[in-house]
């Protein structure tokens, strides 16, 4: 896969380059947004590491890059990363409303039941968490047991196939 974020602003026909040469399910649309400035309604994209407001529209540009053909959208908000208080429930959900592919929800995760909020009040596909793996504050194992507990499906792992010597 590969993840293309401040480019497929400056050009979004990257997106569907990329998806023709090497199908849909290997391009993924990196976006940081945050909420707009003074209180206003909705959210903007940034690009440069989430330092520069573009002022294009969240909900516009996920449309457009689902359409220019991105298999699946990263979504980081910018309000929450770091913040280990919450993924950003309302974004991620009009996010999830506005397109028909897999979302990934990044930033603000603070502990399992950040991921369980997530999945119960957002049609999110994944949710990318770090520091509390990092931290050790949970593992993987317990977090698909704290998800099935709350009735969320979990994939189950793929099974290694190891050669016949």
């Amino acid at each position: 896969k590969v993840a293309v974020n401040s480019a497929a602003l400056t050009n979004p026909a990257i997106i569907a380059e990329a998806s023709a040469e090497f199908g849909n399910q290997c391009v993924v649309s990196a976006i940081d947004a945050k909420s707009r400035p003074g209180g206003a309604t909705g959210w903007e994209v940034y690009v440069k590491g989430g330092r520069e407001n573009t002022g294009v529209d969240l909900i516009e540009w996920v449309r457009q890059v689902a359409e220019l053909g991105a298999g699946e959208i990263l979504l980081t908000s910018m309000d929450k990363d770091g913040t280990r208080d919450g993924f950003d429930l309302p974004m991620l959900a009009a996010v999830c409303e506005a397109v028909n592919i897999p979302v990934i929800a990044s930033g603000g995760c603070g502990d399992i039941g950040s991921i369980t909020e997530l999945f119960e009040q957002t049609d999110s596909d994944a949710a990318l968490a770090a520091s509390i793996f990092h931290y050790g504050e949970a593992t993987v194992d317990q977090v698909k047991a704290e998800l099935a507990a709350n009735h969320i499906p979990v994939r189950q792992p793929r099974q290694l196939v190891h050669p016949v010597s």
